[in-house]
């Protein structure tokens, strides 16, 4: 029974780091294909109301014959008035923003509204958003893996010492990756475009899903390390625990005597899949071939 207590805790302690890396791969993704990572309003002319059509969204004029072109025309509008504001929002891909009088949107490619000075680091974000992606997937690959099958206690701490490599890599690019574009947004919202240069913004939801999959992923990869760091902590106790209380039992007239029963014990459970830890209750057999 106590043995299986700390298996579980490994257990528990795999399934959490899959889990928070799962959640992270998803946000990822979802972020990524999205364009609401910047949300704000663009302050344009209002058009001539056309025909009948009549509302705050166009200019009237002072007469019902708009278009004639020998009646003289008043404009009522003043300041403000003659301008309204138009929501917008933008992600890594495109940039849309709602048209006037007309339901639907009128989206652009991002990419061409950048300044050509930034368009560079802007494609380097893109690639780093797809190996954090990438990198993410690899990493989901062999925690799940290591949970549902290895083939031996080694194996397994091999597979997830990689595991936690491939999963720090990842947060480290999806962090620069989100910095970069934060900075080419702000450069676009300066120097971009005079008819797309919105007039208020601010960070949308796939900016704040963004760097919630960073987290998620720092998470698990600080879960994985903190898993084999115990595990190797554990098994170095008990081994220097199993060296001296075989000195002290069996007498051993050679120093290094200990450590080789304990080497011999390590590679009986090359093969196997059990606790490495916790699997003692052989080693009495191992010490007496030993001493032999």
């Amino acid at each position: 029974m106590p043995s299986s207590i700390p298996e579980a805790d490994r257990r528990h302690r795999a399934s959490a780091a899959f889990s928070l890396s799962f959640l992270s791969l998803i946000f990822s993704i979802t972020a990524f294909s999205s364009s609401y990572w910047c949300e704000g309003t663009r302050k344009v002319a209002k058009p001539f109301c056309k025909g009948d059509s009549k509302g705050d969204l166009c200019i009237r004029f002072n007469s019902a014959d708009g278009n004639s072109s020998q009646a003289v025309q008043y404009i009522w509008e003043t300041g403000d008035d003659k301008f309204v504001e138009k929501k917008f929002h933008a992600g890594i891909w495109y940039s849309c923003e709602e048209m006037i009088n007309e339901e639907g949107e009128k989206c652009r490619s991002f990419i061409s509204l950048t300044p050509a000075s930034d368009r560079g680091v802007l494609w380097l974000s893109i690639v780093a958003e797809l190996l954090y992606v990438v990198l993410l997937l690899t990493g989901n690959i062999l925690m799940s893996v290591e949970i549902c099958y290895y083939s031996s206690v080694i194996d397994g701490l091999k597979i997830n010492a990689f595991s936690a490599v491939v999963t720090v890599l990842a947060g480290l690019l999806g962090m620069v990756a989100h910095m970069m574009y934060t900075t080419v947004f702000q450069m676009t919202v300066n120097l971009g475009p005079e008819d797309w240069r919105p007039h208020t913004w601010d960070y949308g939801w796939s900016y704040g899903l963004a760097w919630t999959s960073f987290a998620c992923c720092m998470a698990a990869a600080v879960t994985t390390i903190n898993k084999y760091t115990k595990t190797i902590l554990e098994f170095k106790h008990k081994r220097k625990k199993l060296e001296r209380s075989f000195r002290i039992q069996y007498k051993f007239p050679e120093y290094t005597a200990p450590e080789k029963v304990c080497n011999v014990y390590v590679n009986s459970f090359q093969n196997t899949t059990d606790d490495p830890t916790h699997a003692l209750r052989s080693l009495r057999h191992l010490a007496t071939i030993s001493v032999l």
